[in-house]
């Protein structure tokens, strides 16, 4: 007599927040922060998009929640007798997170409040800041001073994703337009593209142009530090 052997079901971590969280920062990650939704979320997961309710209220409270996770994956950099070089490697490590989830920044910055994720990392940045010398009211001006750098990324005046689109005779209508009428912002378009030109050029990068208003900030803030203490004594 022959025997029925069971099917094999594939088995499924259970549902949690967490894996909502973690599941929702792959998804944004692959697809887009556009195209999240609870609908595609729950086929991610492999539920309903009602199941996801018991978890979390809504689509804003994933976006608080994505927002928290990708803060959560700085890593908090040890602190040294270098207080500079400590924060200033500390805010490069949250850069290189925040490439990783290029997404993030938007989602980050338009959070009303300050979580518990991010209140850690601020805090362990202001302990860097109070072992280099700083009093607090320095410390609570520098991170004004700092700002959205504290967190790996900078909020742009101006999107100019559109321009990449751009045909090539509608660009050379533009540099035609700029060069007659914007002469100083001609020459530094000019500028940028021999600079790409060049080996040693270079260009327009976000990196060095980053890190490169990081270190003015920084430099800013130790002459400050060593002022206050002059007062001090």
């Amino acid at each position: 007599m022959a025997t029925r052997t069971p099917k094999k079901t594939e088995s499924r971590a259970p549902l949690s927040r967490e894996l909502v969280f973690e599941t929702a920062v792959a998804y944004a990650d692959e697809h887009g922060i556009g195209e999240l939704s609870m609908r595609k979320l729950g086929q991610e997961l492999g539920v309903e998009a009602m199941s996801l309710y018991y978890h979390v209220a809504n689509k804003e409270e994933i976006l608080d929640g994505i927002g928290d996770h990708v803060i959560g994956e700085i890593e908090l950099v040890p602190l040294g007798d270098d207080w500079k070089a400590t924060l200033r490697e500390q805010i490069l490590t949250a850069r290189r997170v925040m490439k990783r989830h290029t997404w993030a920044p938007k989602i980050i910055e338009t959070r009303t409040t300050m979580s518990f994720a991010t209140l850690r990392y601020m805090d362990a940045v202001g302990g860097m800041m109070l072992s280099g010398g700083f009093s607090v009211d320095l410390m609570h001006h520098a991170m004004h001073a700092l700002g959205s750098r504290l967190l790996g990324f900078t909020q742009e005046l101006y999107d100019d994703s559109d321009t990449l689109d751009a045909s090539p005779e509608m660009e050379a209508a533009m540099i035609e337009q700029i060069t007659s009428e914007f002469p100083n912002i001609a020459k530094v378009m000019e500028e940028i593209q021999h600079q790409e030109e060049s080996i040693v050029g270079s260009g327009c990068d976000d990196d060095i142009e980053f890190a490169f208003s990081l270190d003015i900030i920084l430099d800013g803030l130790e002459r400050k530090r060593d002022e206050e203490r002059e007062r001090a004594s």
